[in-house]
């Protein structure tokens, strides 16, 4: 009897499966490295043929450490990052790299060669960036695909699919060229609430009215938990499961952590609304729910029914979190490669030396996170880093206090975000975290301390792969709705609450980021003679 799910999650630079019952135990996963092309400032591409292959050899090997039959396996889900992959009329691959190499078909998420195309979407004024906070990312779809018409004519040319990656790969396992509800609602200007999803008139006034034929985009998405076919025999040999095997829509892989922590308040608008997930990793972002529709500037959304059914949903964040810790170890002299365990040592020297100096530790460091831009709640993409109160300090030691002050500034721009959502009526006081941070112990400290919410830790540290598990157990039909599932598949959590004895130390830090704010305003307006 099917009575496994398998969930796939393809991140920044890796892709993992994980093989859960219908209980949600994770009975075993694995993890397979994807390449990232570099090729200038600003640039990140993919493979999507590495990406595949990786989710393939994640998928066996998971399914082979859980010791199950491949017949067991009810349906597969999928959640990714939300990329750009390009293929041609033929689904071939098709460059979309100033190198021409065709392999590199997938535009990263964090990618932002189209910043000048995002702020001409900007600038258009129209009605869907008011469920975009009034303006464009260069991490959306559509500058992206603008930057691709315009510097690679002939890619464009001999377009034949546009995919969201998720789509992508629920593309591979079915030669169903179906869309996910949440992937084309929060990444490519879909209005999934109203009665025609696509803005011809917005598409034309941005000169991509040849997209929905270009990119083979139905009229119509898939909303989460519902079934695009069954595996092909030839995905089914390569995954190492069964044709019978169901295909769950996709999701985005922040949406999917959204769904794992509060799946079971998903029917319950007013509880799940003083409720966020905080999926935070590589990037952070936060995901909030709503009964009403409630517009807003710079927050992304809101999005209807992207997540659960009726919900609005809408989405803040920080496009540099775990990156901005990477960063700095890898630029200072003391640092190097960003591994785990030279995370960990970093981590446990900052314990000591907290524990001997108490909020003397590196207060004369201050940190702007915005090293990549600010998601939220600026919605400034062209912002950037700031670090005051650096010395000629090359230690170890000097290391370790830039290094927490960074993620203090981190926690503090996760506060800046929730205060500035309270303002519109998404009043937080319980934070369910997911994602690579919570095996920092560190970092959620912080989150509670700076914030002032309550922490909630799964016991089970998987929660995006869970997520997608359940919306794959929906789609075979084991479980009648989303609620249903995230009731019999949560996993208990551990709470963490804040320490008010630190209340007036983190206000401090945070009246200095907001005065190191309008800092780097007045030197921008100075800079450019204004």
């Amino acid at each position: 009897m099917p009575d496994h799910v398998v969930a796939v999650d393809v991140g920044t630079s890796s892709a993992r499966a994980g093989v859960f019952d219908l209980s949600g135990n994770l009975l075993a996963r694995a993890e397979t490295r994807i390449e990232m092309n570099r090729p200038q400032l600003n640039y990140a591409e993919h493979d999507s043929e590495d990406i595949w292959n990786a989710v393939c050899q994640s998928v066996r090997q998971a399914r082979l450490l859980a010791a199950i039959d491949p017949a067991s396996v009810a349906a597969i889900g999928f959640d990714a990052t939300c990329s750009l992959v390009v293929r041609d009329t033929g689904g071939r691959q098709i460059s979309v790299s100033p190198s021409g190499q065709e392999r590199f078909d997938t535009l990263v998420w964090l990618d932002h060669r189209a910043m000048q195309e995002a702020d001409f979407c900007t600038a258009t004024k129209h009605e869907v960036l008011d469920h975009s906070g009034g303006f464009m990312s260069p991490e959306m779809q559509m500058p992206k695909l603008m930057w691709l018409k315009k510097y690679l004519p002939e890619t464009w040319k001999n377009a034949g699919y546009f995919f969201d990656l998720a789509d992508f790969l629920t593309w591979k396992a079915t030669g169903l060229t179906a869309r996910s509800l949440c992937t084309l609602t929060a990444k490519w200007n879909y209005l999934s609430h109203q009665t025609k999803g696509w803005q011809a008139d917005f598409l034309q006034q941005i000169g991509l009215d040849d997209m929905l034929e270009k990119g083979s985009l139905p009229d119509r998405a898939v909303p989460v938990g519902v079934a695009i076919g069954g595996l092909t025999a030839d995905a089914a040999t390569e995954l190492g499961l069964t044709s019978r095997c169901c295909v769950a829509s996709g999701l985005i892989d922040a949406y999917a952590g959204a769904l794992g922590l509060l799946a079971r308040y998903g029917g319950e608008g007013d509880d799940v609304g003083r409720r966020h997930a905080l999926i935070a990793g590589t990037s952070s972002c936060i995901v909030a729910f709503s009964k009403e529709k409630r517009p807003s500037r710079t927050l992304w959304g809101p999005y209807y029914s992207a997540v659960f059914p009726d919900l609005w949903l809408v989405e803040a964040g920080q496009s540099a979190a775990g990156a901005l810790l990477d960063h700095v170890v890898r630029m200072h002299a003391a640092g190097g490669e960003p591994t785990t365990e030279l995370h960990r040592k970093i981590v446990e020297r900052i314990d000591e030396l907290r524990a001997a100096q108490g909020p003397a530790f590196g207060a004369r460091l201050f940190v702007l996170p915005d090293f990549h831009g600010n998601r939220s709640p600026l919605a400034d993409p062209h912002a950037v880093g700031v670090i005051s109160g650096l010395t000629l300090d090359t230690s170890f030691d000097g290391l370790c206090a830039l290094y927490w002050r960074t993620g203090v500034s981190i926690a503090l721009g996760l506060r800046h975000i929730l205060e500035a959502m309270a303002k519109l009526g998404y009043r937080c006081d319980t934070l369910h975290l997911a994602g690579g941070h919570v095996k920092n112990a560190m970092l959620i400290e912080l989150y509670a301390d700076v914030t002032g919410c309550k922490i909630l830790v799964p016991a089970m540290s998987e929660t995006v792969l869970l997520g997608t598990g359940m919306s794959a157990a929906v789609a075979c039909g084991a479980y009648p709705d989303l609620q249903t599932a995230g009731i019999s598949m949560s996993s208990v959590t551990v709470e963490l609450y804040p320490n008010p004895h630190l209340r007036e130390v983190y206000q401090r830090d945070y009246e200095c980021m907001l005065a190191m704010y309008r800092h780097r305003a007045e030197l921008e307006m100075i800079s450019a003679g204004v």
